[in-house]
């Protein structure tokens, strides 16, 4: 701070630097997320990982303020692409029965990293030094990333099934299933893939999901719970130094508790549901932001308890919103729906460190914005459907058939079990894990 002269009255272009690095994962996410269906998951990942390493050492040599601006933008771009290719390369590559799992797997990878940076800061206190040294580990993911697989569903729909059989052939081979692999076909990858091209062929926007009232009530919900999370979540994880503790050991502690919060969470959308796991989440992290408000600053105790226990509380709804609202969309508009909903988490955290600034008018200002647009979020998960043991829609059609079953009595379970097949999952051997 003292460096660039952001002190005083230049002390809130800190709150502005955060902003502009959450406003590069927004662009990223946009621009990022439509290369990928053009150009393919594995190039985008590469590229993502080459762009982060990149920017990330700029920004350890930045000479100027402005500069280390546009370079800690550019790093919120490629972390946004490394997201995104990641989540989308594991939902069209891993088995379905194991998808929960390598969702919750890839979360606590994220949980691993918040216990290794307090550590690394510790031991490297000069901020240049430990930039880079965060940043040099992604040249060598860019390079590794080379060996990635591309994802089989993108090469049969861009028309590369010759690429897309190579691949699942090699991946058989790792797996101990050559001779499985061998007797692949190009008729039978397509003829599994079938119902896949021919969704493809019809062509949905976001529009579609504010001109159909179902789609556009769903939509007002999550993109209200997805942005509510995504504000509170960034005023508790950005701000760990307000609470008077050690900075280093709070760090550890907020990421120490996303392991029982997640953990719960699984069994809660397990046993409770999508809804009442959501609508709860943002609830009680909404109260605890509140009662922020009411603790004194010298009960620095009691002030952690609650930072920590909202923490973990938005940590679930993070891992409940992705699986929620990949469920309660169509097959057919699910990727443009998901879209739209991560958006809103991208301008939530964006708009959050500035929201901060209001506390130079009174300080309870910033937790009572924070809180009550939790609230608010958690309230409007409140009006969306249950997908626990549903069947997943794959079409405008399905949607309206299945929240009508939803109303009804349980169907058959043959009904049920018929349409809950997810198409690119082999029936024979398995060849999509690797």
């Amino acid at each position: 701070l003292v460096q660039w002269n952001l002190v005083c009255n230049s002390n809130k272009l800190k709150e502005m630097a955060q902003s502009i690095f959450m406003a590069g994962i927004l662009i990223g996410g946009l621009v990022l997320g439509d290369l990928s269906d053009r150009f393919g998951r594995r190039p985008i990942l590469t590229c993502s990982y080459l762009l982060l390493a990149a920017s990330g050492s700029g920004a350890a040599f930045s000479p100027t303020f402005p500069v280390y601006m546009v370079f800690r933008f550019l790093c919120g771009c490629g972390i946004s692409g490394i997201t995104l290719s990641t989540v989308i390369l594991n939902v069209e590559w891993v088995p379905t029965r194991m998808r929960a799992i390598m969702s919750t797997a890839l979360g606590y990878c994220y949980t691993i990293g918040q216990f290794i940076l307090p550590g690394l800061a510790y031991a490297i206190p000069q901020w240049r030094w430990l930039q880079l040294t965060v940043s040099i580990p992604f040249f060598i993911f860019f390079l590794s990333s080379w060996w990635t697989p591309e994802s089989i569903r993108w090469l049969v729909l861009t028309g590369k099934s010759s690429k897309a059989l190579k691949i699942l052939r090699r991946v058989a081979a790792f797996n101990g299933k050559k001779e499985e692999g061998e007797r692949l076909t190009l008729e039978e990858l397509k003829l599994n893939l079938q119902k896949e091209i021919s969704l493809a062929k019809a062509k949905y926007t976001a529009a579609d999901l504010f001109r159909i009232p179902m789609l556009r009530r769903m939509t007002f919900c999550l993109s209200l719970a997805w942005f509510a999370t995504g504000f509170a979540y960034y005023s508790l994880a950005m701000g760990v130094e307000e609470f008077g503790v050690n900075l280093y050991i709070l760090q550890i502690i907020f990421g120490g508790v996303d392991i029982p919060a997640k953990f719960i969470t699984i069994l809660s959308l397990s046993y409770l549901g999508r809804h009442t796991t959501q609508a709860a989440a943002l609830l009680l992290a909404g109260g605890a932001i509140l009662a922020l408000t009411f603790v004194p600053l010298d009960l620095q105790t009691v002030r952690t308890v609650l930072a920590v226990f909202g923490k973990g509380c938005l940590s679930s709804s993070f891992s409940c919103l992705f699986l929620y609202t990949s469920e309660l969309y169509p097959t057919v508009i699910r990727q443009t729906g998901m879209g739209v909903s991560n958006l809103w988490t991208r301008v939530g955290s964006m708009l959050s460190p500035l929201v901060k600034i209001t506390g130079e008018v009174q300080p309870f200002i910033p937790n009572i914005i924070y809180g009550i647009t939790a609230l608010l979020g958690g309230s409007a998960a409140l009006f969306l459907p249950e997908t626990l043991n549903q069947p997943l829609p794959e079409t405008i059609e399905d949607l309206e058939n299945w929240s009508l079953r939803a109303k009804k009595p349980k169907q058959e379970p043959e009904v049920e079990k018929a349409s809950q097949r997810i198409p690119l999952q082999p029936y024979g051997p398995d060849l999509g894990s690797s």
